[in-house]
């Protein structure tokens, strides 16, 4: 864990969150209160799925979705 000052950190903020990603940081203000700065990973969303790779055209997959549509009216 390493402790900064609130100058020091402000001066280095970009070192400081490299630091972060690694260990906890924590930010001592001179009135003595402290602040804790910890990485955390981005959440992802559930749309966040890998590609598929496929030889399928543009004009195929619309002939094919037009047909799936074409089924569900009858």
């Amino acid at each position: 864990m390493k402790v900064y000052t609130y100058s020091e950190a402000r001066q280095k903020l970009s070192q400081v969150l490299e630091i972060a990603r690694r260990e906890e940081v924590i930010i001592r203000k001179r009135s003595g209160e402290t602040f804790s700065v910890v990485y955390r990973k981005p959440e992802s969303s559930p749309f966040d799925v890998p590609g598929v790779k496929t030889e399928a055209s543009t004009v195929d997959i619309l002939n094919a979705v037009r047909e799936v549509r074409s089924r569900e009216d009858k």
